[in-house]
């Protein structure tokens, strides 16, 4: 990590932790990552407008109130880029409205609405419809009069003004980090919350480094449950990625992941993150995708109505997820979406690999009719913000040959205990992808097991049936503790001895027998 992007991370969560009050670490994110983006937005927006003025010997600010610049700069901006905004509107200009303790709150609601409406009937308009929904600037926990939300808004921007992103100067990527960081900072102080919207780090990175293994590049990537993006974003950093496709249902986090693909530089058209709920209302269907990676919410509940029997994504098995696990419904509806020759991998509960009825017939038919599952990776509990349950990854591929193993990985005692949670390191990061890749066989870790042994356990894929990670105890031998336990007793009689002698010589009772 560079200098530079520790300094910035650094000054963005002390900004946050010291401005937010008495406000929930959850709660105040949607503001300061929500003014962060519209920082970015707008310097980017006036580095670009000052170029296309160049050749008029012109800056961004001179053109302000001229009718004739305005539009043909925005035009050309929203081309480029996607949207635009006027001078007036620039976050440093408010920023210093702010510092002479000028009255900005409503401007900059105009400004959220100017940037979204530039893109009206623009191939950006999905990307940025919507976007500013969650910076609630009429919100009580702002404060309760208008002067109050006012001045706690003034000083986040006065903050964030004084850090210098550096766009011109130093890759998108800076950033982009940063305000990962700054995700997983709040994802860490949300509890269960956080869960909604974030995949730590290094699990992303183990999905997005099994699926991206030997692709220098791919057409498309897809997440059905993206949350804020970031398990996309790891895997567009470990291979070049056209068109990114992913899928959200809780709002605020749909908001957060396209914020998050603008600011990691990924152009309005080579995204599209559509919000709904993807079982129910899937927004895809008409693609297939060469790699497909997500980390659904646990067992949750779906309808798993009977309509959806005849839904081509779930007709093959004759059977359903329950309605109070969508493990296999989400699981299903990836395989559906997976190209022939496409790489899924995705995170579940330990439940998938061995629960019964439905989900028995489920796991059975993708085993022998399909022969889709490739490997089975064990994961360390307490990673996952939310809960503390062992979880694994299944890797599946649809291009697999009749004769192909399936390798099951024990990687659950790695990993570093930190305060609130375990923590997968860099080492066990690799240690599982060269596992993976090379398909080794490694004692107590991974093994290579047949479809002949799988049918024989009745197609139960619990890890321990296949990993023997069992530790032999070292054997005790009776003789030597019979012999230590008689040293023990003629050494008490030696200090029962003394204690007596020092008894007698003070003229009172020995207190042993």
């Amino acid at each position: 990590m560079s200098e530079h992007q520790a300094e910035l991370e650094k000054q963005l969560w002390a900004i946050a932790n010291e401005l937010r009050g008495n406000m929930g670490a959850d709660e105040f994110r949607n503001y300061i990552l929500g003014l962060i983006f519209f920082k970015f937005l707008s310097e980017k927006v006036e580095i670009k407008a000052n170029k296309t003025l160049e050749p008029e010997n012109m800056k961004f600010e001179d053109i302000e109130g001229k009718a004739e610049y305005i539009e043909a700069v925005r035009e050309d901006t929203v081309k480029s880029i996607g949207y635009f905004l006027e001078p007036k509107y620039l976050f440093k200009n408010l920023a210093n409205r702010a510092k002479n303790k000028e009255f900005i709150l409503e401007d900059l609601g105009l400004a959220f609405k100017y940037i979204e409406d530039s893109t009206n009937g623009e191939e950006s308009s999905d990307d940025f419809s919507g976007l500013f929904g969650d910076v609630d600037l009429t919100s009580l926990k702002l404060g309760k009069t208008v002067e109050d939300k006012n001045k706690l808004i003034s000083e986040v921007i006065k903050h964030l003004n004084d850090i210098n992103f550096n766009f011109q100067d130093t890759e998108m990527d800076i950033l982009g980090n940063a305000y990962e960081y700054l995700i997983g900072e709040f994802a860490s102080n949300a509890g269960k919350k956080a869960g909604e919207f974030y995949t730590p780090s290094q699990a992303s990175k183990l999905l997005a480094k099994i699926t991206t293994y030997g692709k220098e590049r791919v057409r498309t990537a897809y997440d059905p449950t993206c949350g804020s993006g970031s398990l996309l974003l790891k895997v567009a950093k470990y291979t070049k990625v056209a068109n990114i496709y992913g899928q959200e249902l809780n709002t605020t986090t749909y908001n957060l992941a396209r914020m998050n693909m603008i600011l990691h530089g990924v152009k309005f058209n080579n995204f599209e993150i559509k919000q709904g709920d993807t079982l129910e209302d899937p927004q895809h269907l008409d693609k297939t995708f060469d790699i497909v990676v997500a980390n659904p919410p646990f067992s949750q509940k779906w309808g798993a109505g009977d309509n959806f029997l005849s839904d081509e994504r779930f007709s093959s098995y004759g059977k359903l997820a329950p309605s109070s696990k969508a493990d296999f419904a989400f699981i299903q509806h990836m395989i559906y979406q997976l190209d022939e020759n496409g790489t899924m991998a995705v995170i579940v509960p330990h439940g998938v690999l061995f629960r019964g009825a439905s989900e028995g017939v489920i796991r059975k038919f993708l085993l022998k009719d399909k022969n889709y599952i490739d490997a089975i990776i064990g994961l360390p509990a307490n990673i996952f913000y939310g809960t503390s349950i062992p979880t694994c990854v299944i890797v599946v591929k649809k291009n697999r040959n009749s004769d192909d193993d399936i390798l099951f990985i024990d990687g659950s005692n790695d990993f570093e205990k930190s305060k609130n949670q375990n923590y997968l390191r860099d080492e066990d990061v690799e240690k599982i992808v060269s596992t993976y890749a090379e398909r080794k066989e490694i004692e107590k870790y991974s093994k290579k097991v047949s479809m002949k042994e799988i049918e024989e356990n009745d197609y139960n894929l619990n890890i321990p049936r296949y990993v023997d990670t069992f530790e032999e105890e070292e054997e005790i031998n009776l003789d030597d503790v019979v012999e230590k336990i008689k040293n023990i007793d003629e050494e008490m009689k030696e200090i029962d001895e003394t204690i007596k002698n020092f008894c007698d010589e003070l003229g009172i009772k020995a207190p042993v027998i």
